[in-house]
């Protein structure tokens, strides 16, 4: 029998739980690395991103890749909002710029649901993307991992 993928921590999820999982997807796509992101879905997960629909972690791996490279420099900040058994829903902001060196503050909210394993099964994203100054930047750590004590989407008045 094959071993069955767990992502801790799994449903039915408390707040504490919760802000586990809002923490680590942050910090996974903060990477920027598609293949490892790819990993907290479920193989089948179905996503609506904007106007994008990818069904299957292949198809996820080709979406971020496409995503990064259009999206240079990004950073991004993720804060619960709302959690219940096997759904949490988000909040978010990230930070990036084109390779015209305009630079965007994207806005959006996430819904998400697991399976038993903790994996993501569905992921339903609404996003709007606000042109920033270079100066407006509130995202200036070095690309990766958030600091910790870096303030969150609360603290930063967004």
């Amino acid at each position: 029998m094959a071993d069955i993928e767990r992502r801790p921590p799994v449903p039915p999820f408390t707040r504490e739980t919760a802000l586990q999982k809002v923490r680590a997807a942050e910090d996974a796509w903060n990477t920027r690395e598609p293949e490892r992101v790819s990993l907290a879905y479920t193989p089948q997960s179905k996503w609506r991103n904007r106007s994008e629909f990818p069904t299957g972690r292949a198809e996820i791996v080709t979406f971020l890749q496409r995503k990064w490279a259009k999206e240079l420099d990004y950073r991004l900040i993720k804060e619960l909002w709302a959690f219940t058994d096997n759904r949490i829903a988000v909040r978010f902001a990230y930070e990036w710029r084109d390779d015209s060196g305009n630079w965007f503050r994207s806005y959006g909210n996430e819904n998400w649901e697991f399976d038993e394993n903790g994996l993501m099964a569905y992921r339903h994203a609404s996003i709007n993307d606000k042109p920033i100054r270079e100066d407006e930047r509130l995202y200036r750590w070095p690309l990766g991992r958030r600091p910790d004590d870096h303030p969150g989407l609360s603290e930063l008045g967004l």
